[in-house]
């Protein structure tokens, strides 16, 4: 048993509130644990310069990622003048690289949707969490789209979800909280579409070298979390979910 009760294969709960706001055209308060994260999904009529190059310009899906000053203890400063840190710049471009990985770009038409996610409480895994909410709000921003001729069907073309992997005290674990992620020899992220694909595979030695074996029970825990994070986006998506996934 871990430090809080759970198994190595238990994820930790997790909820939504959805929609959040009413400003942006997808929202999400979405909790894994103690780890609380607002995504936001904003549409713009407007793509970057380098894509009006394309004949015809398709859309864009983009991502920012920030920590909230009260989010961490110590207080992490406000980021200023337009500024971003390094792990801030790093983690967003991961969430909308594995966003863009559901996406015809194509079909979404001239347009940006920008994922905003802003970390309020941070206890481990918030890159992984952004990912997996990010995707609902994303969603709900797609379909607001269908007024403007936009078919979702067409547009989302996979789902996308993220969770941890790690070694602790010599046991592989799934989505580690920050007291797992701070003493872990190994950690890991994961990230893969609803039909099983990867999309992104972090990982490193924090303390010790894992061998081939450890890796590979690390990545069976974690297509396992995966799976089952998939099926919590599809019951919250409802009528929203894009695709059948054991069609």
């Amino acid at each position: 048993m871990r430090h809080d009760g759970r198994r190595p294969e238990d994820l930790r709960p997790i909820s939504i509130e959805r929609p959040f706001t009413s400003a942006a055209a997808g929202s999400v308060l979405v909790r894994a644990g103690r780890t609380t994260i607002l995504c936001t999904a904003s549409v713009e009529e407007s793509v970057p310069p380098w894509k009006l190059r394309e004949d015809p310009p398709s859309g864009w899906v983009t991502a920012e990622y920030s920590m909230l000053p009260g989010s961490t203890a110590p207080r992490k400063p406000r980021d200023r003048s337009g500024k971003v840190d390094g792990r801030s710049t790093e983690i967003q471009r991961l969430i909308g690289r594995s966003l863009r990985a559901a996406v015809d770009l194509r079909a979404l038409g001239p347009r940006t949707i920008t994922v905003d996610c802003d970390v309020l409480l941070a206890d481990g895994g918030t890159r992984t969490l952004c990912i997996t909410g990010g995707f609902v709000a994303l969603c709900d921003a797609v379909h607001a789209l269908a007024p403007l001729g936009v078919d979702p069907a067409l547009v989302l073309t996979n789902s996308v979800a993220a969770i941890s992997v790690g070694i602790v005290n010599g046991q592989p674990v799934l989505d580690l909280d920050y007291v797992e992620d701070s003493r872990a020899d190994v950690d890991m992220n994961l990230v893969m579409t609803g039909d099983g694909r990867f999309v992104e595979i972090q990982g490193s030695a924090e303390r010790n070298a894992f061998t081939p074996a450890e890796l590979t029970s690390q990545m069976a825990l974690g297509e396992a979390g995966l799976r089952q994070l998939s099926q919590w986006q599809r019951s919250v998506l409802g009528a929203k979910w894009p695709l059948d996934i054991n069609s």
